[in-house]
């Protein structure tokens, strides 16, 4: 809610870009060639697309972690902020891990899919010139394409927060004064970004 701009005042990076794609999706319509907007939508896709991978292969890791679980607590025992930890403490870790990586695949696969059906939608919107591009049926099109853009987007957005709270998690391994330190940090991170980098 909060990246949305739903629960603070300062415009954020999210509703920032969201005017962006609306912008763009303006601009698409009056022109004949769209060469440049469906490069743009591939170029959106690849992206989502390596992030659904990325996810996938660290879902992959996360069981092989069950697998190597003695030598992993062995590891992190070692470690010189390290707590001893339990078998059955290190699988609900890993567990937990696995959610959020599982979370972050199907957001992205899911905005993959909103990508694609927008470049259909981006098809669809008639090629009309100067005041003519405003008339109902080229504005519904034109609307359509902006809202599956920004679905798209938020989905994205959600997959890439997700992985960067699986990094601040990794942090519950060693200690669970370092989890939350580790998440912290991330949060400010992102906030400042979100807030804060334009």
């Amino acid at each position: 809610l909060a990246s949305d701009g739903k629960l603070v005042s300062r415009v954020s990076l999210t509703t920032a870009m969201n005017a962006q794609r609306e912008a763009w999706m303006r601009n698409m319509a009056e022109r004949e060639v769209r060469i440049v907007d469906t490069a743009i939508m591939n170029g959106l896709q690849q992206g989502t697309a390596f992030f659904a991978s990325s996810s996938l292969i660290a879902l992959g890791g996360c069981f092989a972690l069950l697998g190597a679980s003695d030598r992993v607590l062995q590891v992190l025992a070692e470690l010189p902020f390290g707590a001893a930890s339990s078998h059955e403490a290190f699988q609900t870790k890993v567990f937990g891990l696995v959610l959020i990586l599982a979370f972050a695949f199907f957001k992205f696969g899911w905005a993959y899919r909103l990508f694609n059906y927008c470049s259909i939608l981006i098809g669809a919107v008639p090629i009309l010139h100067g005041e003519a591009s405003r008339n109902p049926l080229s504005e519904t099109a034109v609307w359509r394409a902006t809202r599956m853009n920004v679905l798209a987007g938020k989905h994205f957005n959600s997959g890439l927060r997700a992985v960067f709270f699986s990094i601040g998690y990794l942090g519950w391994f060693v200690d669970p004064v370092v989890f939350v330190l580790s998440t912290l940090v991330l949060l400010a991170v992102l906030v400042r970004r979100q807030f804060y980098s334009a």
